[in-house]
């Protein structure tokens, strides 16, 4: 551990740099020589290192979700080329080429916060040795060498000997216990954030090995924490279980609200939306506009709980819009009536035939006799006027031969035996 903190010994002076300033105001309001001045002045590097690191976090999350909707085809491609490792690999990195994704996205936090992590440990290792580090001068030394968190110096470890922790001013047991107790916090703050992420934010219609590994690694990581604990300082165990807590918040946070597609989170995300959107009528945050218009452009490719969402939507007389917008839908007014009932329902009660008395239908019928027998007088009467009442030009002379086309047309033969009239039936 010793040797690859050494290799970010370039880091170690800003490190301490900005231990030394947070150390100044935490020492002013608790004294310099408190452990409340120290293990503050680490907590408080921890969250400014998480701040920075807020840019690769996002990335982080835009990288593991495209990780994930490649799971398919990435088992295909394992499937077909199983027993040619070169081959497969040639198509994954195609795979990652065309989609745009990189498969070291996931780690960049870690990997961006490792330098800082072994500059810590150089710096605290240093103060237990009692060597200047950094910009930590003699006297800084000598009061960091002071500072104890509930008994324990920072810079001091569960596998000290004894001569080692009573130089440092404390006693083996009041180390040991504090350590483990830290070791333990550490490892179940990682094995929570890990659990929450595989059980809540994982798509479920999907079974992938990327599941089982990241199952794996829920409780390889807390043995993991447990091992190396025992050779981390108290200071790194604070400044670990620190970045643990920030993390679990910032997992919980992007559960909460930016949830992945087709997960338990997701669905229970989606119900709270639609209560609000239908109590309030529209959407206010921006990041909730983003994902309806995420829902929008999908069309038919929508899962189970996005079909809910706009269907739910649509039961309560609104419409999504491309630009994540919900309105009030046109098919469906929400607005009153007089009579205190919605347009729509008003609408549909107009739509919907009167019930007519057995009067009223014989009447109706009546009517309706009287309308067809002014028809038919209208008719005869019409058939009854006089030719000379018609126009001049229909008593022009008929020309030769157009009676027998008129014939020919009724169905007569022109000339020779006529065909015979069937008998009619009586």
């Amino acid at each position: 551990m010793d040797t690859i903190a050494s290799l970010f010994s370039f880091i170690t002076t800003p490190v301490s740099w900005v231990i030394v300033q947070f150390h100044t105001v935490y020492g002013a309001i608790f004294g310099p020589d408190t452990g409340w001045a120290w293990g503050l002045s680490i907590v408080s590097l921890v969250i400014l290192i998480r701040i920075c690191l807020i840019p690769l976090f996002v990335k982080q999350i835009k990288a593991t979700r495209a990780m994930q909707t490649l799971q398919p085809e990435m088992k295909k491609i394992q499937e077909r080329y199983k027993n040619d490792k070169q081959r497969q690999s040639e198509e994954m990195m195609k795979l990652y080429k065309e989609s745009g994704t990189n498969p070291l996205s996931s780690c960049l936090p870690i990997l961006a916060q490792s330098p800082f992590f072994f500059a810590l440990y150089h710096v605290l290792n240093g103060i237990a040795s009692g060597q200047t580090i950094g910009v930590i001068n003699q006297s800084l030394l000598e009061s960091a060498r002071k500072a104890h968190i509930f008994g324990a110096p920072l810079a001091a470890k569960f596998k000290d000997s004894a001569e080692t922790i009573h130089a440092l001013g404390a006693s083996v047991v009041d180390v040991r216990v504090v350590t483990v107790v830290m070791i333990v916090m550490m490892s179940a703050s990682q094995f929570y954030t890990q659990r929450q992420l595989m059980t809540k934010n994982v798509d479920t219609t999907v079974k992938t090995p990327f599941m089982q590994q990241q199952k794996m690694l829920m409780y390889v990581f807390p043995i993991m924490f447990a091992v190396f604990g025992i050779n981390f300082p108290v200071g790194v165990l604070i400044y670990w279980l620190t970045t643990n807590v920030w993390t679990m918040g910032q997992q919980m946070y992007v559960i909460h609200n930016n949830p992945t597609p087709g997960s338990k989170a997701q669905a229970a995300y989606l119900e709270r939306l639609t209560k609000h959107v239908t109590h309030h009528g529209k959407i206010r945050r921006r990041s909730e506009k983003t994902i309806v218009k995420a829902i929008v452009a999908k069309g038919r490719d929508r899962n189970e709980f996005e079909r809910k969402f706009i269907n739910g939507l649509s039961k309560a007389g609104l419409a999504a819009q491309t630009d994540g917008a919900v309105v009030k839908s046109e098919s469906q007014a929400v607005a009153q009536a007089e009579d205190g009932t919605t347009t729509a329902t008003a609408a549909a009660r107009r739509q919907q035939p009167k019930r007519q008395s057995k009067a009223q239908r014989q009447s109706g019928g009546t009517k309706q006799a009287d309308d067809e027998t002014s028809n038919t007088s209208l008719e005869k009467s019409d058939a009854d006027e006089p030719q000379d009442a018609k126009p001049a030009a229909a008593k022009q002379p008929q020309k030769p031969g157009s009676g027998t086309r008129s014939k020919a047309q009724s169905g007569q033969r022109k000339g020779g035996p006529q065909r015979p009239k069937s008998p009619s039936k009586k």
